[in-house]
């Protein structure tokens, strides 16, 4: 099981925190391969929530993409917090997209 951890680590590497790996590491070796299998389908692409934050940030697309529905019709209602809050969130969508792949890999893996 440690090779296919290994390989579930370097496949997906860019999507978690760094700070999560170890964490993320021993939660793959304590589970099954399946739960594993379909925590990875969900993740969401960091360098893709980057180009939606630019293009279509204005319209909450990428917090959509995120599934930040909140903050997304927020942004959607305000118009990008007038084109302020868009900016910003240009530069903390990437951290943002990898901390919510963290959240969906412990829930698949049954964390708390």
């Amino acid at each position: 099981m440690d090779a296919q951890v290994e390989q579930l680590l370097i496949m997906n590497l860019s999507k978690f925190p760094a700070e999560c790996l170890p964490t993320i590491r021993e939660r793959l070796e304590g589970c099954n391969r399946q739960d594993a299998m379909m925590a990875m389908i969900h993740l969401k692409d960091p360098t893709t929530a980057l180009i939606l934050s630019i293009f279509l940030g204005h319209l909450g697309i990428d917090r959509f993409y995120i599934d930040s529905i909140g903050i997304g019709l927020g942004k959607l209602l305000t118009c990008g917090g007038l084109y302020i809050w868009w900016i910003v969130d240009i530069f903390l969508i990437m951290d943002a997209t990898r901390r919510k792949n963290y959240e969906i890999l412990m829930m698949y893996l049954n964390v708390p």
